[in-house]
């Protein structure tokens, strides 16, 4: 029986994808389960499967096997019309690239989520749009366009459009990619309070140090989940082999 107090729960989830009669294996028998007021970093290093796993969570790709329920929702059996809705209603997304429309102002690219929503009314969109620019700073530049931004406030700008719709969850995705150090560390605060505030959070990162700032911290390694102790021990194991290769191909002067 489904847990209520369960977000997200994944059970055996592995996606596969074929190449040219090549399978590659990205998602190996991995179980996860996100409770409502939870902060969870997904980290590990590139090509271990943090993307393919949060586009799974985001409804933007199927898994090749496994049980995902969200939200009290079991996703295999969802057409692609109810997993949008579904998406629309109970996934909040943040991206690494920011993702505002230019030709919108603030105030559009925050609403435009809820332009998809059937039963929303005009006043009533505004007044979210409001209360969602006011929680992450950023009401007073609602009339500005996404070029009128610094990389820091744009990012402000897409956690409140990701806040509008009032998610069951947050997705982040390398939300400080692409901003420096200054403006990552803004951000990082920002989902800081947003979860003290009562939001369920699950944000993919590379960056040790942000990882270590969620509530709870999971660890990725070629499509598996792991604990703290086998993801170093694997992670050492990698960086000898790569530093036999790199040997080998000085004496062979490769």
């Amino acid at each position: 029986m489904n847990d209520p107090t369960n977000v997200i729960a994944l059970g055996g989830i592995r996606k596969v994808f074929q190449a040219d009669e090549v399978e590659t294996h990205a998602l190996s028998d991995v179980h996860l389960d996100i409770r409502r007021g939870e902060y969870v970093s997904i980290s590990g290093p590139s090509g271990c499967g943090k993307t393919t796993l949060l586009s799974i969570l985001g409804l933007l790709d199927t898994a090749s096997a496994g049980s995902y329920v969200l939200n009290g929702h079991d996703v295999a059996v969802l057409n692609a019309a109810e997993r949008a809705r579904i998406r629309n209603a109970e996934i909040g997304f943040i991206f690494q690239a920011f993702n505002l429309i230019g030709d919108l102002s603030v105030q559009e690219n925050v609403e435009l989520p809820l332009t998809y929503r059937s039963g929303i009314g005009t006043a009533e969109r505004r007044e979210r749009v409001q209360e969602s620019l006011e929680r992450v700073g950023m009401a007073h530049r609602m009339r500005h366009y996404p070029a009128q931004l610094s990389g820091g406030q744009q990012q402000r700008v897409a956690v409140a459009r990701a806040l509008v719709g009032r998610p069951a969850i947050l997705l982040a995705d390398e939300p400080t990619g692409n901003l420096d150090s200054r403006n990552g560390e803004a951000v990082m605060a920002l989902l800081d309070e947003l979860h003290k505030g009562g939001a369920t959070l699950c944000m993919v990162t590379h960056d040790v140090r942000y990882a270590e700032l969620a509530q709870r911290k999971i660890r990725l390694f070629d499509g598996r989940v792991v604990d703290e102790e086998t993801y170093e021990r694997l992670r050492h194991e990698d960086e000898q082999r790569l530093d036999a290769l790199i040997g080998q191909r000085v004496e062979t002067g490769v």
